[in-house]
């Protein structure tokens, strides 16, 4: 049986620069790892300790998996100083997935915002590659200023190019500069005029928590149900297998009942945006 202790050794192809805070680290593992929209692995920086992320390329990547990594605290600090041929770890993965078999034949909206748009890029991705299975992606996302934008080129112009007719992509800042002709304001101020039917939609949220908080509650307000609001619990994660304890949200275990999670079976819980 397999130890999910043990790490599988991983080596680093590429480092990308996002923005002054967030790369993107495209790793190959030594042993494939199949990972499905949502679910996320512990890296392992050696001798110095791991920490979860959820893969920002798509599943049906073979050989390599991408991880946009923010850096926030030790780990993530050290794993930015590594560069191309040095090695990490990976344990995963772990937790669920957000279930595309069951939003076939709706339409999809999806806010993130900050380094909340790695999760949602695997998905993204998962979901245009199966693009007649769903009526409309809109996807929504916000920054702080322009430079902080992950993936921007790929939101502005790569994205919708996949199928105009059924992807539209918008793209806000909360402070912009004398370059920057689009939307300034959080990202909630272009989650307007969606043209979706709300009753009948899935709702996505990711980002940092107050964002999370405020487009969560725009979603309510404009009429999507409760359980049609999937949101992305990277909340406190540790262990990653529901030993530590670490990542409990009532009697939920963020890293086994979710990261993926439907707002009605949350949204009374103590301390949820923390």
């Amino acid at each position: 049986m397999k130890n999910v202790y043990t790490p599988i050794e991983a080596k680093i192809l590429e480092v990308i620069d996002e923005t002054p805070t967030i790369k993107t680290f495209v790793v190959e593992p030594r042993e494939e790892i199949k990972f499905k929209a949502g679910q996320f692995m512990e890296m392992t920086v050696p001798g110095l300790g791991e920490a979860p992320f959820t893969p920002s390329s798509s599943p049906s990547q073979k050989g390599k998996i991408d991880f946009t990594v923010m850096k926030v605290g030790r780990v993530t600090e050290a794993l930015h100083e590594m560069t191309e041929g040095q090695t990490v770890g990976l344990r995963g993965p772990f937790g669920t997935e957000y279930p595309l078999d069951k939003w076939k034949g709706k339409e999809i909206l999806i806010v993130g915002g900050g380094v909340g748009g790695a999760p949602l890029r695997a998905l993204f991705l998962a979901l245009t590659e199966r693009i007649n299975d769903f009526k409309k992606i809109l996807y929504c996302y916000g920054a702080r200023t322009p430079a902080d934008i992950v993936y921007k080129d790929q939101i502005q112009k790569e994205w919708p190019a996949i199928d105009p007719r059924q992807i539209e992509t918008r793209l806000t800042v909360d402070e912009g500069d004398a370059r920057w002709k689009g939307n300034v304001g959080v990202v909630t101020t272009v989650v307007e005029n969606i043209g979706l039917d709300v009753k009948t939609s899935i709702g996505v949220v990711c980002g940092p928590p107050i964002m999370m908080k405020f487009a969560t509650f725009k979603l309510v307000d404009l009429g999507f149900p409760d359980e049609a609001i999937y949101l992305s619990m990277e909340k406190n994660m540790s262990c990653g297998i529901g030993k530590c304890g670490h990542c409990m949200l009532g009697q939920y275990m963020v890293c086994k009942d979710g990261p993926v999670l439907t707002y009605d079976l949350i949204k009374d819980k103590p301390a949820l945006w923390d």
